[in-house]
């Protein structure tokens, strides 16, 4: 019983590591270079898709910020369709 243990117990282990082993070699491969790089560039236009979308949010809560100071010093409201609306007329 003791030996049907170990010689069971040695499978695996050799399993294992021939699994292992050839996943570290398709990494080396031309195929296994590719796949890695191609992971890292998606990982990359990811964080500068989400880099984007956080300037653009904070652009957009700072520019409302700037509209309430101007409200509150000059008592004119301020919106961007009017703004749109007067660059379309031909005003600046």
């Amino acid at each position: 019983m003791k030996r049907l243990f170990w010689l069971g117990l040695g499978v695996a282990a050799g399993v294992v590591a021939t699994r292992k082993i050839a996943g570290m070699t398709f990494k080396a491969t031309p195929a296994g270079v590719a796949e890695n790089l191609g992971d890292a560039m998606r990982e990359m236009a990811g964080a500068i898709g989400t880099f984007g979308a956080d300037v653009r949010a904070g652009m957009s809560e700072r520019e409302d910020e700037l509209a309430r100071e101007v409200q509150e010093k000059t008592g004119h409201s301020y919106s961007r369709s009017a703004e749109a609306r007067a660059r379309r007329a031909g005003g600046n």
